[in-house]
Parts: structure tokens; sequence; C-alpha cells
């Protein structure tokens, strides 16, 4: 007689929704990053929200690499350092929105990315961007689409314009939601970010940040309404501001800058 028993699956470590996660599962698509990752030499890597270690594992092999990664979810640590008990001393429990710069000198940011927080993400390594030498990563493919989106697109809009100033943007891939646990209900894809060679003039990046999102915030008025109270009247008159925010360039906010009251 067989006796049958039953195991019941113990999973190593809890999702938790209220933190954004989707752990990525797929090899070849961790694989992919990686590749990516390497067309650009680095020798400072810091991995944004690791989760349960799908790229931790390969980043992990890089040679001659200095190696961090950041993690909110003290559970997540927990499992990390036990699978891995070489990322003792490499993995900052804290939030990166919230943690000092964690090199000197240049870096690389890789993450597969908190969806909840993937804008956010980016607006703090603007901050940044003087060490920044590379930002591969995967978001929301709504969110890609919208960081590498040119003018004249319904889609470009703030992210767009503040990123493009600093950063040229690469949309490499799509990743299926079948390629994580669990799968999110919405498709993502992998972009990469590297330094602006051409980054517009501007007065200052005070006035630019400023102008781009008052210029979006009412982004189906015209220019000349939408930032009617930033500029003197007669600056107003120009053929420029007949437009709306979506159809200026990048450079056209730069310039615009040194017009501001």
């Amino acid at each position: 007689m067989v006796a049958f028993v039953t195991v019941t699956f113990v999973p190593m470590y809890t999702l938790k929704k209220s933190l954004g996660q989707h752990f990525l599962k797929d090899e070849n698509i961790c694989r992919k990053i990686v590749s990516a990752l390497q067309q650009h030499p680095f020798t400072q890597l810091l991995e944004v929200g690791p989760g349960g270690g799908a790229l931790t594992k390969y980043l992990l092999e890089l040679k001659e690499v200095d190696f961090k990664t950041v993690e909110l979810d003290e559970e997540k640590v927990d499992y990390l350092l036990k699978t891995w008990p070489q990322l003792k001393g490499k993995i900052m429990h804290r939030s990166f929105l919230e943690m000092e710069k964690p090199f000197t000198g240049k870096f690389t940011i890789v993450g597969n990315f908190p969806y909840n927080i993937s804008t956010q993400i980016l607006f703090k390594t603007l901050e940044w961007k003087d060490e920044v030498e590379c930002i591969l990563g995967m978001f929301q493919k709504e969110v890609a689409q919208r960081v590498a989106a040119k003018e004249g697109s319904k889609v470009y809009g703030v992210i767009s314009v503040l990123i493009q100033a600093f950063f040229k943007v690469e949309y490499l891939f799509d990743v299926n939601p079948a390629c994580f646990q669990p799968p999110p209900k919405v498709q993502s894809g992998v972009i990469r970010l590297l330094p602006n060679p051409e980054t517009p003039s501007m007065r200052s990046e005070k006035d630019f940040f400023l102008l781009v999102k008052t210029a979006f915030n009412q982004r189906r008025k015209t220019l000349r309404n939408a930032v009617r109270g930033l500029f003197d009247a007669a600056i107003l008159e120009e053929e420029l501001f007949n437009k709306r925010a979506e159809q200026l360039t990048v450079k056209q906010f730069a310039e615009l800058t040194f017009k501001l009251r």
C-alpha cells in the first residue's frame, strides 16, 4: 500500500503589495539586463530593490566591481543575506529615496524598480546626475515610454523633458507579465539612460524645472496661457507661445528660461 504525503509549499519570503513588489523570475530576462548593463563599463554599481535576488546573483559575479544594493524590506534583507552571505557589508537596509550618495565618484544604477515609486526614483537620480554614468532599469511600460517620448507624442511630459535634458534615453525591450512573480497587470519595459553630452544651456536648473512643470500643468492650453505668470507680456506675444507644451523640444524649454521674469 502506497502512502501519499501532502506537501505544503512555504515561500521563503512574502510579497508585499504596499511596496509594489513584483519579483523577476525569468532567467533569460535577467541575463539580458546584465548583458545590456555591461555594454557601458563601470567600476561602482548600485542595485535598487533586489527583492528576491534574481538580478543580484548575476551582479555579484561581475569582476572588479564595487557592488552595493539597497533594500527597504527587512524580510528581503534577511533572506538575501542568508542566501548570499557575500552580500554582508554590501546591502543597505533603507529607502533609496532617502539615502545619501552610495559612492564617491562615478557609479551606475540598475534595478527592477518598484513600480509605485519608479518616477520618484528617476527624480532622485537627477540629484546625482553629475556622478551617475548609467541607469538601466525595469519600469512599467507606460512609464518607460513616457521617459523615452519625444516632442509631439501624447505621452511626452514633465518627466520626458527633465530626464532628457540630462540623459539620453534608450528603450531596450519589453518584458511580459509572466516573467514576474506575481505577474503584474501591466506590461514592463527596460530602458537605459546615459549622460547627455549636449545638455542644453539654461539660466538655471531651478528655472528650467519651474518652467517645464508649469507648462505641462495645463498641457491642453497654449503655452501662452499655461505659463502667463512667468513671462512679461511682450515676450508672450512671440510665436512660440502659440504652441502647447508637448510641441516644444527640450532645447526650446531650456532656451526659454533666459526669457523668464
